[in-house]
């Protein structure tokens, strides 16, 4: 992942959540700028501010790299309430998804 990836990347899961850039900036502990000039290529954040940036999303660094997941936030609320079902569970949940992917 380049730079700009990495603004864009950061643009799309901060407008998921639904927070504007100055409001995740302050949020982080971090001046009302600070968001915005890594979304327009201007800086990139320490491994520190990588960290405080996933925590806010809701999301590991390493979901955070995995540009195929578009809502990784959702994906990993998923992963953990599946953890919770037993087989059976987990084949009924298996066919509903195939039978979405069908269509």
């Amino acid at each position: 992942m380049n730079e700009k990836d990495f603004s864009l990347r950061l643009a799309r899961l901060r407008e998921k959540k639904g927070v504007s850039a100055r409001d995740m900036s302050l949020s982080i502990g971090q001046n009302a700028g600070y968001i915005n000039n890594i979304e327009s290529g201007k800086a990139l954040p320490s491994l520190n501010g990588l960290y405080y940036i996933c925590e806010y999303l809701g999301i590991t660094p390493s979901e955070f790299f995995d540009t195929e997941t578009t809502d990784p936030a959702k994906i990993s609320d998923i992963v953990r309430d599946l953890k919770k079902l037993n087989s059976e569970q987990l084949e009924s949940v298996a066919t509903i998804i195939k039978a979405l992917l069908k269509s």
